[in-house]
């Protein structure tokens, strides 16, 4: 996966914005942080996961997810080794990651499989 892959991703996602963030590029959905780019270098991208979900992906792809060192790591922080992790691996942290930036919204669902059911008309 290249560095151009994962912004792609990360665009995709619906309300999100990239921007800059301590000269890197970040992607941002509701004004906050869910994934960055080129930090500490350019191979690789970091999402930010809870704790578990950031276990769960260390363990199903070792190689291509690891736990940024120290207080953020801990706190769910996870890099992601761009040549080594599957693009359907990258592309579900993403989507995790942002889902927990996302505002309250319809727009919260997207990749569920347990989308509510519309209403029919009154």
């Amino acid at each position: 996966m290249t560095s151009n892959e994962f912004r792609k991703m990360a665009l995709q996602l619906p309300e999100v914005v990239e921007s800059s963030h301590m000269r890197h590029p970040d992607f941002r959905v509701g004004g906050k942080i869910f994934a960055t780019l080129g930090y500490p270098d350019s191979d690789l991208g970091m999402v930010k996961l809870t704790p578990d979900e950031q276990e769960l992906f260390v363990q199903m792809e070792p190689e291509g997810f690891q736990p940024v060192n120290g207080g953020w790591g801990r706190q769910g922080a996870t890099n992601v080794h761009l040549r080594s992790a599957k693009k359907s691996t990258v592309r579900e942290a993403l989507l995790s990651a942002w889902r927990l930036r996302t505002p309250e919204s319809p727009a919260r669902h997207v990749g569920k499989a347990n989308l509510p059911k519309r209403r029919g008309r009154r």
